[in-house]
């Protein structure tokens, strides 16, 4: 069974799935010492995305960064938040190590912060 590469987000200023929060996924080139974009989507009704980041063939060991565009997210109803969102792309970078391993990234964030943990 080969693994993936999936997250969600939680919006924990009102208790809800962040719906409508564009994600980039990234990954580290040694080479270049640059990170190049794979993959952009965006977090369903249920702050999820509709297919895993990577699987199958696409999975494989490597340093990775997803950017979440939470600022967008926050000014999505066409308001300007007063005073501005103190966050604007959160970035995650992480390490995959094994490419048969489920690898979940949980974001959960508030106008003035977030947190991330390695889920299951």
């Amino acid at each position: 069974m080969s693994g993936r590469l999936t997250t969600h987000v939680l919006d924990i200023s009102t208790g809800k799935p962040a719906s409508g929060v564009i994600i980039e996924l990234f990954e580290y080139n040694k080479l270049t010492r640059e990170y190049e974009k794979l993959t952009q989507t965006t977090t369903n009704e249920d702050g999820r995305l509709d297919e895993p980041l990577l699987e199958g063939e696409s999975m494989k060991k490597g340093i990775f960064q997803l950017m979440f565009h939470v600022e967008e997210y926050f000014n999505q109803d066409g308001s300007k938040q007063e005073p501005p969102s103190f966050l604007d792309i959160v970035p995650i970078r992480f390490r995959i190590a094994s490419e048969y391993d489920h690898y979940h990234v949980p974001l959960l964030i508030a106008p003035g912060g977030y947190s991330t943990y390695r889920g299951s």
